[in-house]
């Protein structure tokens, strides 16, 4: 999470220097008349787990809370116009999460279990746009997503690990809600957008480990800053 406001800082720097460089004159003026726009999007996340305790929690068990990690995405993007306000995005790609779970036993010294997943996202979203002013329009975007984690330990017996591992289902999916600014340059359209990704299935495999047995489930959530480059 420190490195959240470094990302906000450098945000609002280039969008104070493009707001600067193109007061004056009106970039990409038909940019809006076609249908079908491509781009990609680098972003840069914090994610970590909604969860509940269990009941059946053992006596030694104390408490556990969110250690946030950071990670970055890679998406390609495509576009379509529907109508002056809406528009549809298919936004394919990679995300790279982690996050950490820090475990409080009766005992022995805290544990920080982390999780490391590397994502296919298929994110579907409809985002709504204000009328162009200049070269700025102020966007909101709303979705659903479908991510497969290629490291997901889902099929690994705990039995013949040597340690306890949090086992995770390697399919999620996720409500996708945020906003931005789209800024239009001489050559291309640049965006800065912020977004939260809250998961809707419990991702939680139950079984006997010190890590599981505690929780009643566990569900995905990161904040996301993006940099959309479209043409």
């Amino acid at each position: 999470m420190k490195r959240i406001p470094l990302f906000i800082g450098l945000a609002l720097m280039m969008l104070s220097t493009a707001t600067h460089a193109q007061r004056g004159r009106k970039n990409l003026p038909n940019f809006d008349s076609r249908l079908y726009h491509f781009g990609f999007i680098l972003s840069a996340n914090s994610s970590d787990f909604n969860f509940a305790v269990a009941d059946s929690a053992s006596d030694s068990f104390r408490g556990v809370n969110n250690v946030p990690q950071a990670g970055f995405n890679m998406h390609l993007m495509a576009s379509y116009t529907l109508s002056r306000h809406w528009r549809l995005r298919f936004v394919p790609g990679l995300s790279f999460q982690d996050r950490g779970l820090d475990y409080t036993i009766e005992g022995s010294n805290n544990v920080i279990k982390r999780t490391e997943a590397v994502n296919l996202d298929i994110p579907l979203l409809l985002k709504w746009r204000t009328d162009r002013v200049d070269n700025f329009a102020a966007y909101a975007l709303f979705g659903v997503k479908y991510a497969r984690d290629f490291q997901s330990q889902e099929n690994v017996n705990q039995q013949l690990q040597s340690d306890n591992i949090l086992r995770l289902k390697s399919g999620n999916i996720a409500a996708d809600i945020g906003a931005g600014i789209d800024i239009f340059l001489p050559f291309f359209k640049l965006a800065i957008q912020a977004k939260t990704e809250h998961g809707l299935r419990n991702v939680l495999i139950p079984d006997d480990s010190i890590y599981a047995s505690p929780l009643d489930f566990l569900r995905t959530r990161s904040f996301v800053l993006s940099f959309c480059f479209e043409g």
